[in-house]
């Protein structure tokens, strides 16, 4: 079954990217999930300090077990590290690290759209993202699009500071990138984008696991409509499943909402986002976490 409701004291966190992600995180704030507001007039609230390129693209923040908040995010187009920081107050966050999850392949292109998922049955956090290696799954080569094939990878840790060695957790036999992974009862979804140019895909879809580290099973049919999405995030509201995706070429945000994880309605026309919102993810904070990013809002007005 889904969550409940949100509780009285909670209100929804998006964290996002505007432009290349060249000016860092982004935050908005809905108190039912469809209507959007930024925050700190839409001001980043962490400049991106690693990799050579310094991007901060596509955030992805969870609350952690030990109560702080862990973000990571894609922090180049090209290398083959992510970026992490964490903090207590989602205000002021810890020096920002780069890990080297893609080093030890030397022809790896990129680490794309990295998310975190906690694994409460082995107390530990799955980190994973998108990487190009050429040559190594011959499904899905192409020379479109930078002859990019996609595979989902992931690496495991308990503390963020050591890391298990890198495999694959997705590979269903096309190009995929921008997976993310929620529980939803005894099992686990992953929603992500099948990516694959020719013949032209471009949407979501669902796919399902017993173990948080997979195996995942074959992507569902598409759950977003006839227009190109990307970045999904989602979280359970009141008894229904909400997906938010980036709709790229339209320049506007969108969402599908289910009660089953099988069918799917549009919701497009009902959610409002901040002018500008790119590939972003979606959480719960407390009314007290919020006044306290309204302060710094209210400080950087002054």
């Amino acid at each position: 079954m889904a969550q409940k409701p949100l509780k009285k004291n909670e209100v929804l966190l998006f964290a996002y990217f505007k432009n290349n992600g060249q000016d860092g995180l982004h935050l908005a704030t809905s108190p039912d999930g469809y209507q959007w507001t930024a925050l700190n007039n839409d001001q980043s609230f962490l400049q991106p300090t690693v990799s050579n390129d310094k991007l901060m693209r596509d955030p992805c923040i969870i609350r952690g077990k030990d109560g702080l908040f862990h973000m990571v995010w894609t922090t180049s187009w090209h290398e083959r590290g992510i970026g992490y920081a964490s903090s207590k107050d989602l205000v002021n966050w810890s020096a920002q690290q780069n890990i080297p999850v893609m080093e030890p392949e030397p022809t790896a292109k990129n680490c794309w759209a990295p998310e975190i998922t906690y694994d409460a049955r082995k107390d530990q956090y799955m980190i994973y993202w998108a990487t190009t290696i050429p040559g190594r799954f011959a499904q899905g080569e192409t020379t479109v699009e930078g002859g990019n094939n996609h595979r989902i990878y992931y690496t495991t840790t308990k503390d963020f500071k050591t890391y298990a060695p890198s495999k694959v957790l997705y590979d269903q036999g096309f190009n995929v990138i921008d997976a993310t992974v929620q529980p939803a009862g005894k099992r686990f979804v992953m929603f992500l984008k099948d990516e694959t140019k020719e013949p032209v895909q471009k949407n979501l879809r669902v796919a399902f696991a017993d173990q948080l580290t997979g195996p995942y099973g074959p992507p569902s049919a598409p759950i977003t409509g006839k227009y190109w999405a990307e970045g999904p995030t989602a979280i359970q509201l009141a008894g229904e499943w909400l997906v938010y995706f980036d709709k790229y070429t339209e320049h506007k945000y969108g969402a599908v909402s289910s009660a089953d994880l099988e069918h799917w309605t549009d919701v497009s026309d009902r959610v409002q986002f901040p002018k500008g919102t790119r590939h972003g993810t979606v959480l719960r904070i407390t009314k007290k976490e919020l006044a306290q990013l309204q302060a710094k809002k209210d400080t950087a007005a002054k």
